[in-house]
């Protein structure tokens, strides 16, 4: 397999999936452009990958900002010429009840976890589409394929970027190429976001067999090191130990 080096940008890279995707990545020689809304941990980030002898540079990031997406791709560009690939991965999962009514958390998991996977598309294709070519990445969930309680409106962002996923590779003409990545039960910070008490209880022992991060990293790793010829277009990672 070519593992020719590609220029990556990530978004949601400050923990979990996102920087152990970064870590690989730059140790498979990409050039990288790191957002997450926590600059600090990106500085931090940025600066180990660059001195293990890796390519990183970050910017803050807020993908329910369709412009602070537009800065993020345009950033891409002037720091290595080009964008190869697009990893939407940042993403939120404040579970609760739907009779709780957290209309709040539910408005913001839409914002950053379909929106936000809207924005990077609208950011990357233009510029993929102009330089002939290039990947996305789009991070969810097997909550993509199932619903359980308390997770209706996380599932139906996830559901949402399959269908989006799947509907660009549709529109595509070959050149732009697309991933959807489903991990199952992964080690993150994702669950210190849920706010209601018996969600937050019960996704302590629906984690208690969980992924390292390193694991969905390694999946997008192969997604990404497939020739132009190839597309794989779905990936779904469990814990092998897990029924979920």
């Amino acid at each position: 397999m070519r593992n020719e080096a590609k220029v990556v940008a990530i978004t949601g890279a400050s923990s979990g999936i996102g920087e152990a995707t970064a870590r690989r990545l730059a140790a498979d020689g990409h050039r990288l452009l790191l957002g997450a809304r926590r600059g600090d941990r990106l500085a931090a980030l940025s600066r180990e990958i660059n001195e293990a002898g890796g390519t990183a540079a970050f910017q803050r990031l807020d993908v329910t900002d369709a412009a602070d997406v537009q800065a993020f791709v345009a950033a891409a560009r002037e720091h290595y010429g080009r964008l190869d690939v697009m990893v939407n991965n940042a993403g939120v999962m404040p579970l609760s009840p739907l009779a709780a009514l957290k209309v709040d958390e539910w408005d913001r998991t839409i914002d950053v976890n379909v929106k936000g996977v809207l924005h990077g598309i609208a950011a990357a294709l233009p510029v993929m589409r102009a330089q002939g070519g290039g990947r996305f990445v789009n991070v969810a969930s097997v909550g993509a394929y199932e619903v359980s309680p308390t997770a209706a409106v996380y599932c139906a962002t996830k559901f949402a970027v399959r269908a989006l996923s799947e509907g660009l590779r549709q529109e595509s003409d070959g050149s732009v190429r697309v991933t959807l990545v489903s991990p199952g039960v992964t080690e993150s910070e994702l669950a210190e976001g849920i706010s209601d008490p018996a969600a937050r209880e019960a996704m302590k022992a629906y984690r208690a067999v969980a992924l390292p991060a390193s694991a969905i990293a390694g999946a997008i790793a192969y997604a990404v090191a497939q020739p132009a010829e190839v597309d794989v277009n779905e990936i779904v990672v469990r814990p092998a130990a897990s029924a979920q």
